[in-house]
């Protein structure tokens, strides 16, 4: 009798404490949950042996990964109907433990076991990091990290990014292309710095070189962009030589605790600074503050998380850190601040552009979706997995407020106390 889906359901119910708010179709064809909901379709007994031995969300995580769980709908409403789930627990809902003290959970548990087939685990995807200590931060760690996240072939990320090949939150101004909106992000962030011909710009971070050949070409600076990706820097390189910029860009695969070659008259970090860890940041932010010259600004454009009420028991969520970015750490922006003004930093301004990210992140979706087939044989079809569901994640953890993403002006200002900042500074003329 095929029973698998309302004996999963059954089950999750009875461990969550709330009904499933999505369908489940399991593997011999049966079906359970609310009619029309978005279907988790659970393709193998494999899916049930990766929760039974890893419960929560790097379980699920792994048999979403392998193909062993999928999404029938819209996958964007069946996150949001889960996110309760795997992301929202709070501290007074059932723990899996309190659960298994009821008889008839136990029970349950006992039939899943046995409806899950051999007991031994499941290795996990080939795509999950395989490391010992995280977070150490230390300049061989950060490199494979990066190499983890980046290095996964160009031509991905052509068909994710589009021809702006811009990785971080575009500005949307009006109702333009992603092209339109990565374009003035990267103006935004130029006028910010308030760039004029013959200056130096650091760029850390610099992708596949968009800020830095913007810069260059629109403002007339010269600018050093650095990266620990070896493909990144290539591609950027060949990028910088078609525009004719080899004069004004130089691109160079280097750590930001090696560059020596300052003082620079500005220095912008977008989308980088979320790799440094909690344990390193205040170096992040005196070794830029060292490379500004006296009244030069830094622009540091930062994804932030939500403050908790007892900090020390922050954790990386286990899917990003495990499959998306490696020892990535996020931090509330008051903290962010306050490092840079310890590092010696004069904070300008402050400017919130969460709902950016949200459209930006739909908007990188859907090219996703448009060219599954190619992006699955460019990389494998594990890892365009990861980068879906990281994505379609976030744009609804931005919508929602779970995280945010800021823009922080920041300036080494003077003895003097001459910032040469505009009495109104948000003109950015």
């Amino acid at each position: 009798m095929a029973d698998a889906a309302q004996r999963l359901k059954s089950l999750v119910e009875q461990l969550l404490g709330a009904p499933l708010p999505v369908r489940i179709r399991a593997w011999d064809g049966s079906q359970a949950g609310p009619p029309g909901a978005p279907t988790l379709v659970v393709r193998n007994r494999r899916a049930v042996r990766r929760l039974l031995w890893k419960p929560g969300e790097l379980g699920l995580a792994r048999a979403w990964v392998a193909g062993d769980l999928d999404i029938d709908g819209d996958l964007y409403s069946a996150l949001d109907l889960m996110a309760e789930f795997i992301w929202e627990r709070g501290e007074d809902d059932r723990t899996l433990v309190q659960a298994l003290r009821d008889p008839e959970v136990r029970a349950a548990v006992r039939g899943l076991v046995k409806l899950a087939g051999p007991p031994l685990p499941p290795a996990p995807p080939r795509e999950e990091v395989r490391r010992g200590r995280a977070h150490l931060h230390t300049k061989r760690s950060d490199r494979r990290a990066i190499s983890h996240h980046y290095d996964v072939g160009n031509d991905f990320y052509e068909i994710v990014l589009g021809p702006s090949m811009v990785y971080s939150c575009a500005y949307w101004e009006d109702a333009g292309t992603l092209e339109d909106a990565q374009r003035d992000k990267l103006d935004l962030v130029c006028r910010k710095l308030a760039l004029t011909p013959g200056q130096r710009l650091l760029d850390v971070g610099c992708g596949w070189g968009s800020m830095a050949i913007h810069a260059a070409r629109e403002y007339g600076v010269s600018v050093v962009g650095i990266t620990l990706s070896h493909e990144q820097a290539a591609f950027a390189r060949k990028r910088v030589a078609g525009e004719g910029l080899t004069d004004k860009v130089e691109i160079r695969v280097q750590d930001y605790r090696d560059v020596s070659d300052g003082p620079y008259d500005a220095i912008s970090s977008i989308g980088m600074a979320e790799h440094v860890g909690s344990a390193r940041y205040l170096e992040y932010a005196r070794d830029l503050y060292a490379l500004l010259k006296p009244g030069g600004r830094l622009l540091n454009h930062q994804i932030a998380r939500r403050p908790q009420r007892d900090e020390s028991t922050y954790s990386v969520d286990e899917f990003i850190d495990s499959y998306v970015f490696p020892d990535g750490e996020l931090a509330p922006v008051g903290t962010t601040v306050t490092q840079l003004e310890r590092a010696g930093f004069e904070v300008r301004d402050v400017e919130a552009i969460r709902e950016h990210y949200a459209l930006t992140l739909r908007r990188w979706v859907a090219n996703l979706e448009a060219d599954w087939q190619r992006a699955m044989r460019l990389t494998s079809p594990g890892r365009a997995r990861v980068w879906l569901l990281y994505m379609a994640a976030s744009a609804l953890s931005f919508e929602h407020n779970r995280i945010g993403v800021n823009q922080v002006l920041a300036v080494r200002t003077p003895e003097s106390g001459d910032s040469a900042m505009r009495l109104r500074a948000r003109t950015w003329n």
